[in-house]
């Protein structure tokens, strides 16, 4: 278990170096899933690109009555929690049970840490409108606030699955 605590502690530094500087290309969602799967020696295409329209609370989703979606770092931090402790095969039932109970913690302790889980309550920008995604990006918000909240959930994600990284991930 050392390890992978060493890999995360590394990638916890390296995402406080690297993230408030980047300007373009972005994404919370992609940028927590992907940075648990580097840490667990894993790396496709295929999850950024499942990711990336999990950021900006589901790219942006307002319901009809107003519900707006969740901050992609809390989505992509949901999604490693699964990784995590499904492991190398598909869930069993009581697998996504203890999956369920682990998301909703996680989500549970972001929300109480940050206020919200809601992506433009968080952020200040509505990206259900073309000009609130253009809005953000010129404010430099990501830098002062949104990647905060990507090293917060790699870490909690962590700490809330740590058996499970010895058990599945050693």
């Amino acid at each position: 278990m050392q390890d992978i605590d060493i890999r995360f502690d590394e990638k916890l530094v390296e995402l406080n170096a690297l993230l408030p500087s980047l300007k373009e290309g972005v994404n919370c969602a992609e940028l927590t899933l992907t940075s648990v799967l580097d840490i667990l020696g894993i790396d496709n295409p295929i999850f950024h690109n499942l990711a990336i329209p999990l950021a900006g609370g589901f790219g942006g989703f307002k319901s009809k009555v107003g519900w707006k979606g969740a901050c992609g770092a809390v989505c992509g931090g949901c999604s490693a929690i699964g990784v995590i402790i499904g492991g190398h095969e598909r869930m069993d039932n009581d697998t996504m049970l203890e999956v369920y109970l682990k998301a909703a913690k996680f989500a549970s302790e972001f929300e109480k840490e940050f206020g919200s889980v809601i992506c433009s309550e968080l952020c200040g920008y509505d990206f259900s409108d073309p000009e609130g995604m253009t809005d953000y990006q010129k404010s430099g918000t990501w830098a002062k606030k949104c990647y905060h909240y990507v090293v917060w959930a790699v870490d909690k994600v962590r700490k809330l699955t740590t058996d499970d990284l010895r058990k599945n991930w050693k």
